[in-house]
Protein backbone atom coordinates (compact mmCIF):
# COMPACT_ATOMS: atom_id res chain seq x y z
CA UNK A 1 0.00 0.00 0.00
CA UNK A 2 2.93 2.29 0.67
CA UNK A 3 3.97 2.18 -2.99
CA UNK A 4 0.48 3.35 -4.00
CA UNK A 5 0.59 6.28 -1.55
CA UNK A 6 4.02 7.35 -2.77
CA UNK A 7 2.92 7.07 -6.41
CA UNK A 8 -0.21 9.18 -5.80
CA UNK A 9 1.87 11.74 -3.93
CA UNK A 10 4.38 11.95 -6.81
CA UNK A 11 1.53 12.59 -9.22
CA UNK A 12 -0.44 15.13 -7.18
CA UNK A 13 2.54 17.21 -6.05
CA UNK A 14 3.01 18.23 -9.67
CA UNK A 15 -0.58 19.51 -9.92
CA UNK A 16 -2.24 22.75 -8.74
CA UNK A 17 -3.01 22.54 -5.04
CA UNK A 18 -6.77 23.07 -5.47
CA UNK A 19 -7.09 19.89 -7.57
CA UNK A 20 -4.83 17.59 -5.63
CA UNK A 21 -7.35 16.02 -3.23
CA UNK A 22 -9.94 15.23 -5.90
CA UNK A 23 -7.38 13.75 -8.27
CA UNK A 24 -5.77 11.75 -5.43
CA UNK A 25 -9.13 10.14 -4.59
CA UNK A 26 -9.85 9.47 -8.27
CA UNK A 27 -6.43 7.95 -8.83
CA UNK A 28 -6.66 5.82 -5.68
CA UNK A 29 -10.03 4.47 -6.83
CA UNK A 30 -8.63 3.71 -10.29
CA UNK A 31 -5.70 1.78 -8.86
CA UNK A 32 -7.94 -0.23 -6.51
CA UNK A 33 -10.20 -1.18 -9.44
CA UNK A 34 -7.17 -2.43 -11.37
CA UNK A 35 -5.88 -4.58 -8.48
CA UNK A 36 -7.18 -8.06 -7.61
CA UNK A 37 -8.79 -8.70 -4.20
CA UNK A 38 -5.80 -10.27 -2.53
CA UNK A 39 -3.08 -8.33 -4.29
CA UNK A 40 0.60 -8.56 -3.65
CA UNK A 41 3.41 -6.10 -4.08
CA UNK A 42 4.07 -7.64 -7.49
CA UNK A 43 0.47 -6.83 -8.51
CA UNK A 44 0.89 -3.24 -7.31
CA UNK A 45 4.08 -2.81 -9.31
CA UNK A 46 2.36 -4.23 -12.41
CA UNK A 47 -0.54 -1.76 -12.12
CA UNK A 48 1.76 1.21 -11.49
CA UNK A 49 3.84 0.19 -14.48
CA UNK A 50 0.69 0.24 -16.64
CA UNK A 51 -0.17 3.74 -15.38
CA UNK A 52 3.31 4.89 -16.31
CA UNK A 53 5.63 7.54 -14.94
CA UNK A 54 4.08 9.92 -12.36
CA UNK A 55 5.44 12.82 -14.41
CA UNK A 56 3.62 11.71 -17.56
CA UNK A 57 0.42 10.90 -15.69
CA UNK A 58 0.48 14.28 -13.94
CA UNK A 59 0.81 16.05 -17.29
CA UNK A 60 -2.43 14.40 -18.47
CA UNK A 61 -4.28 16.09 -15.59
CA UNK A 62 -2.87 19.54 -16.27
CA UNK A 63 -4.65 22.09 -18.46
CA UNK A 64 -1.33 23.30 -19.94
CA UNK A 65 1.64 21.42 -21.38
CA UNK A 66 4.69 20.62 -19.28
CA UNK A 67 6.98 21.01 -22.26
CA UNK A 68 8.14 24.30 -23.74
CA UNK A 69 7.22 23.42 -27.34
CA UNK A 70 5.38 20.18 -27.95
CA UNK A 71 5.20 17.80 -30.91
CA UNK A 72 2.27 19.72 -32.46
CA UNK A 73 4.34 22.83 -33.19
CA UNK A 74 7.91 21.58 -32.91
CA UNK A 75 8.51 20.77 -36.59
CA UNK A 76 7.03 24.13 -37.70
CA UNK A 77 9.14 25.88 -35.05
CA UNK A 78 12.40 24.24 -36.19
CA UNK A 79 11.68 24.77 -39.90
CA UNK A 80 10.93 28.49 -39.49
CA UNK A 81 13.84 28.97 -37.10
CA UNK A 82 16.29 27.50 -39.63
CA UNK A 83 15.04 29.97 -42.22
CA UNK A 84 14.71 33.12 -40.08
CA UNK A 85 17.96 33.01 -38.07
CA UNK A 86 20.29 33.00 -41.13
CA UNK A 87 18.26 35.79 -42.76
CA UNK A 88 18.42 37.90 -39.59
CA UNK A 89 22.18 37.28 -39.31
CA UNK A 90 22.91 38.29 -42.93
CA UNK A 91 20.65 41.37 -42.79
CA UNK A 92 22.33 42.43 -39.55
CA UNK A 93 25.82 42.06 -41.01
CA UNK A 94 24.95 43.96 -44.19
CA UNK A 95 23.28 46.73 -42.14
CA UNK A 96 26.36 46.99 -39.94
CA UNK A 97 28.59 47.35 -43.02
CA UNK A 98 26.35 50.18 -44.21
CA UNK A 99 26.52 51.90 -40.80
CA UNK A 100 30.31 51.77 -40.75
CA UNK A 101 30.81 53.14 -44.23
CA UNK A 102 28.12 55.82 -43.99
CA UNK A 103 29.82 57.14 -40.87
CA UNK A 104 33.34 56.69 -42.22
CA UNK A 105 35.19 60.02 -42.30
CA UNK A 106 38.54 58.84 -43.63
CA UNK A 107 40.32 59.36 -40.30
CA UNK A 108 41.30 55.69 -40.05
CA UNK A 109 42.68 53.30 -42.62
CA UNK A 110 39.78 51.48 -44.16
CA UNK A 111 41.49 48.11 -43.74
CA UNK A 112 41.39 48.69 -39.98
CA UNK A 113 37.68 49.47 -40.27
CA UNK A 114 37.22 46.21 -42.17
CA UNK A 115 38.96 44.29 -39.39
CA UNK A 116 36.69 46.01 -36.85
CA UNK A 117 33.66 45.07 -38.92
CA UNK A 118 34.70 41.41 -38.98
CA UNK A 119 35.29 41.38 -35.22
CA UNK A 120 32.15 43.26 -34.20
CA UNK A 121 30.18 41.56 -36.98
CA UNK A 122 30.73 38.12 -35.49
CA UNK A 123 29.53 39.29 -32.08
CA UNK A 124 26.59 41.16 -33.59
CA UNK A 125 25.54 38.07 -35.55
CA UNK A 126 25.78 35.92 -32.41
CA UNK A 127 23.78 38.50 -30.44
CA UNK A 128 21.04 38.78 -33.08
CA UNK A 129 20.88 35.00 -33.49
CA UNK A 130 20.43 34.53 -29.74
CA UNK A 131 17.77 37.24 -29.56
CA UNK A 132 15.94 35.84 -32.58
CA UNK A 133 16.05 32.37 -31.05
CA UNK A 134 14.76 33.68 -27.70
CA UNK A 135 11.83 35.72 -29.03
CA UNK A 136 10.90 33.10 -31.62
CA UNK A 137 10.90 30.40 -28.95
CA UNK A 138 8.85 32.63 -26.62
CA UNK A 139 6.21 33.20 -29.32
CA UNK A 140 5.83 29.47 -29.96
CA UNK A 141 5.78 28.70 -26.23
CA UNK A 142 2.87 31.15 -25.84
CA UNK A 143 1.07 29.63 -28.84
CA UNK A 144 1.56 26.19 -27.27
CA UNK A 145 -0.15 27.30 -24.06
CA UNK A 146 -2.93 29.29 -25.68
CA UNK A 147 -3.90 26.35 -27.89
CA UNK A 148 -6.25 24.22 -25.76
CA UNK A 149 -6.61 21.41 -28.28
CA UNK A 150 -5.44 18.03 -27.01
CA UNK A 151 -4.50 16.72 -30.44
CA UNK A 152 -0.72 16.43 -30.53
CA UNK A 153 -0.41 15.53 -34.22
CA UNK A 154 2.39 17.62 -35.79
CA UNK A 155 1.27 20.51 -37.98
CA UNK A 156 2.66 21.38 -41.39
CA UNK A 157 4.34 24.70 -42.10
CA UNK A 158 0.91 26.01 -43.19
CA UNK A 159 -0.32 25.27 -39.61
CA UNK A 160 -2.77 22.62 -40.80
CA UNK A 161 -2.98 18.89 -40.19
CA UNK A 162 -0.93 16.70 -42.44
CA UNK A 163 -2.72 14.86 -45.25
CA UNK A 164 -1.37 12.71 -48.10
CA UNK A 165 -2.21 15.59 -50.45
CA UNK A 166 0.59 17.59 -48.82
CA UNK A 167 3.07 15.27 -50.50
CA UNK A 168 2.02 16.66 -53.89
CA UNK A 169 3.26 20.11 -52.83
CA UNK A 170 6.71 18.83 -51.88
CA UNK A 171 9.23 18.81 -54.68
CA UNK A 172 11.76 16.04 -54.36
CA UNK A 173 15.19 17.62 -54.55
CA UNK A 174 18.18 15.32 -55.15
CA UNK A 175 21.00 16.15 -52.80
CA UNK A 176 23.45 16.88 -55.65
CA UNK A 177 21.05 19.41 -57.24
CA UNK A 178 20.07 21.14 -54.00
CA UNK A 179 21.04 24.75 -53.34
CA UNK A 180 22.02 25.18 -49.71
CA UNK A 181 21.09 28.26 -47.70
CA UNK A 182 24.81 28.73 -47.10
CA UNK A 183 25.30 29.11 -50.86
CA UNK A 184 22.43 31.63 -51.10
CA UNK A 185 23.53 33.80 -48.19
CA UNK A 186 27.16 33.45 -49.19
CA UNK A 187 26.20 34.92 -52.57
CA UNK A 188 24.36 37.79 -50.91
CA UNK A 189 27.35 38.42 -48.66
CA UNK A 190 29.72 38.47 -51.65
CA UNK A 191 27.48 40.98 -53.44
CA UNK A 192 27.59 43.26 -50.39
CA UNK A 193 31.38 42.95 -50.24
CA UNK A 194 32.15 43.70 -53.88
CA UNK A 195 29.67 46.60 -54.02
CA UNK A 196 31.40 48.08 -50.98
CA UNK A 197 34.81 47.56 -52.58
CA UNK A 198 33.62 49.20 -55.80
CA UNK A 199 32.17 52.36 -54.29
CA UNK A 200 34.99 52.76 -51.74
CA UNK A 201 37.85 51.55 -53.96
CA UNK A 202 39.88 54.73 -53.49
CA UNK A 203 39.84 54.13 -49.72
CA UNK A 204 40.19 50.38 -49.64
CA UNK A 205 42.03 48.96 -52.64
CA UNK A 206 45.66 49.97 -52.98
CA UNK A 207 49.00 50.05 -51.23
CA UNK A 208 49.19 49.76 -47.45
CA UNK A 209 52.28 50.45 -45.35
CA UNK A 210 52.70 49.12 -41.84
CA UNK A 211 53.03 51.75 -39.12
CA UNK A 212 53.30 51.51 -35.36
CA UNK A 213 49.61 52.32 -35.04
CA UNK A 214 48.64 49.79 -37.73
CA UNK A 215 48.30 49.68 -41.49
CA UNK A 216 48.18 53.01 -43.28
CA UNK A 217 46.57 53.40 -46.70
CA UNK A 218 48.96 55.39 -48.90
CA UNK A 219 48.19 54.87 -52.61
CA UNK A 220 44.77 53.98 -54.07
CA UNK A 221 44.86 51.43 -56.88
CA UNK A 222 41.84 52.65 -58.85
CA UNK A 223 40.52 55.98 -60.04
CA UNK A 224 37.23 56.49 -58.18
CA UNK A 225 35.95 59.10 -60.63
CA UNK A 226 36.18 56.58 -63.47
CA UNK A 227 34.43 53.90 -61.42
CA UNK A 228 31.55 56.22 -60.54
CA UNK A 229 30.83 56.83 -64.23
CA UNK A 230 29.53 53.27 -64.45
CA UNK A 231 27.53 53.23 -61.22
CA UNK A 232 24.05 52.70 -62.81
CA UNK A 233 25.08 49.54 -64.66
CA UNK A 234 27.06 48.31 -61.65
CA UNK A 235 24.01 48.66 -59.41
CA UNK A 236 22.01 46.79 -62.06
CA UNK A 237 24.46 43.89 -61.85
CA UNK A 238 24.18 43.93 -58.05
CA UNK A 239 20.36 43.89 -58.23
CA UNK A 240 20.44 40.99 -60.69
CA UNK A 241 22.74 39.04 -58.36
CA UNK A 242 20.34 39.64 -55.46
CA UNK A 243 17.41 38.54 -57.65
CA UNK A 244 19.24 35.33 -58.63
CA UNK A 245 19.99 34.63 -54.95
CA UNK A 246 16.31 35.02 -54.03
CA UNK A 247 15.29 32.71 -56.88
CA UNK A 248 17.79 30.14 -55.61
CA UNK A 249 16.30 30.44 -52.12
CA UNK A 250 12.76 29.89 -53.45
CA UNK A 251 13.58 27.10 -55.90
CA UNK A 252 15.98 25.26 -53.62
CA UNK A 253 17.57 23.39 -56.53
CA UNK A 254 19.35 23.97 -59.81
CA UNK A 255 17.14 23.84 -62.91
CA UNK A 256 17.99 24.45 -66.55
CA UNK A 257 16.08 27.72 -66.48
CA UNK A 258 17.96 28.89 -63.37
CA UNK A 259 21.26 27.83 -64.96
CA UNK A 260 20.33 29.87 -68.05
CA UNK A 261 19.55 32.93 -65.91
CA UNK A 262 22.89 32.47 -64.17
CA UNK A 263 24.67 32.22 -67.54
CA UNK A 264 23.03 35.44 -68.75
CA UNK A 265 24.05 37.20 -65.53
CA UNK A 266 27.65 35.96 -65.75
CA UNK A 267 27.89 37.03 -69.39
CA UNK A 268 26.42 40.46 -68.68
CA UNK A 269 28.61 41.07 -65.61
CA UNK A 270 31.71 39.92 -67.52
CA UNK A 271 31.01 42.41 -70.33
CA UNK A 272 30.43 45.22 -67.81
CA UNK A 273 33.55 44.34 -65.83
CA UNK A 274 35.67 44.13 -68.99
CA UNK A 275 34.48 47.52 -70.24
CA UNK A 276 35.36 49.08 -66.88
CA UNK A 277 38.75 47.44 -66.46
CA UNK A 278 40.00 48.24 -70.00
CA UNK A 279 39.36 51.94 -69.46
CA UNK A 280 42.86 53.48 -69.84
CA UNK A 281 42.32 55.72 -66.80
CA UNK A 282 40.98 53.05 -64.44
CA UNK A 283 44.28 52.57 -62.58
CA UNK A 284 45.86 55.29 -60.51
CA UNK A 285 49.12 56.41 -62.13
CA UNK A 286 50.96 56.42 -58.77
CA UNK A 287 49.84 52.86 -58.11
CA UNK A 288 51.21 51.60 -61.45
CA UNK A 289 54.45 53.53 -60.90
CA UNK A 290 54.89 52.04 -57.44
CA UNK A 291 54.40 48.47 -58.70
CA UNK A 292 56.62 48.86 -61.77
CA UNK A 293 59.41 50.20 -59.57
CA UNK A 294 58.83 47.37 -57.13
CA UNK A 295 59.06 44.67 -59.80
CA UNK A 296 61.52 46.56 -62.03
CA UNK A 297 59.23 46.46 -65.04
CA UNK A 298 58.23 48.89 -67.77
CA UNK A 299 54.96 50.70 -67.06
CA UNK A 300 52.88 49.93 -70.18
CA UNK A 301 53.67 46.18 -70.46
CA UNK A 302 53.03 45.77 -66.75
CA UNK A 303 49.69 47.57 -67.00
CA UNK A 304 48.66 45.42 -69.98
CA UNK A 305 49.69 42.27 -68.13
CA UNK A 306 47.73 43.34 -65.04
CA UNK A 307 44.56 44.08 -67.03
CA UNK A 308 44.73 40.79 -68.93
CA UNK A 309 45.37 38.82 -65.72
CA UNK A 310 42.35 40.37 -64.02
CA UNK A 311 40.06 39.84 -67.04
CA UNK A 312 41.16 36.22 -67.56
CA UNK A 313 40.69 35.46 -63.84
CA UNK A 314 37.18 36.95 -63.95
CA UNK A 315 36.27 34.99 -67.09
CA UNK A 316 37.53 31.73 -65.57
CA UNK A 317 35.48 32.34 -62.41
CA UNK A 318 32.36 33.13 -64.45
CA UNK A 319 32.89 30.05 -66.63
CA UNK A 320 33.19 27.81 -63.57
CA UNK A 321 29.92 29.24 -62.22
CA UNK A 322 28.14 28.62 -65.54
CA UNK A 323 29.52 25.09 -65.87
CA UNK A 324 28.65 24.20 -62.28
CA UNK A 325 25.09 25.48 -62.72
CA UNK A 326 24.40 23.43 -65.85
CA UNK A 327 26.16 20.38 -64.42
CA UNK A 328 23.93 20.34 -61.35
CA UNK A 329 20.81 21.16 -63.38
CA UNK A 330 21.40 18.12 -65.62
CA UNK A 331 21.90 15.66 -62.76
CA UNK A 332 19.27 12.95 -62.37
Amino acid sequence: MKLIEIYIHEVTRRLPEKNRDDIALELESTIEDMLPEDYTETDVKSVLEKLGSPVKLASSYRDRPMHLIGPRYFDVYVSLLKMIVPIAAVVTFIAMIGEYFIGYQGEEALINVILDIVGFGIWRIIDVSIQTFFWFTLVFAIIERVDKRTDDQPLTTSLSKWTPDDLKQIAYIPKKKAISKFEVFGGLMWTAIWVTLYFYANQLLGIYIGRNEGLEFVIPALNQDVLLRYWPVVLLVACLEIAIALVKLIKGQWTKRLATYNTALQLFSTIVFTIIIVNPNIFNHEFITYLTNLFSMNGNPFKTWLVLTIIISYIITAAISVYDGYRKANLR
